[in-house]
């Protein structure tokens, strides 16, 4: 199972973090994968000066908006799921 964890520390919780999990929670129903991945809140992920972090796996990306997550749901997720590049 692939593990999904956004900072919800103070600075990442300020630029919007609560509207990337709610992005990938839609994303996550709309493709019924439940059960293939466990989204969750994370206190800091000590890259608070780069914007809302989010860890896939083992990757760490900055700087994630709303707008954000569908394309790193396509090109992250997906292939670490179903091991296609």
């Amino acid at each position: 199972m692939l593990t999904i964890q956004v900072c919800v520390g103070s600075s990442c919780f300020l630029r919007g973090a609560m509207n990337v999990i709610a992005e990938f929670e839609n994303i996550i129903a709309h493709y019924k994968m439940d059960d293939l991945l466990i989204l969750k809140g994370n206190f800091c992920l000590e890259r608070c000066n780069e914007g809302t972090t989010v860890k896939i796996g083992e990757k760490v990306f900055t700087g994630i908006r709303c707008e954000d997550v569908n394309g790193l749901f396509d090109n992250e997720v997906i292939p670490a799921v179903f091991g296609v590049k």
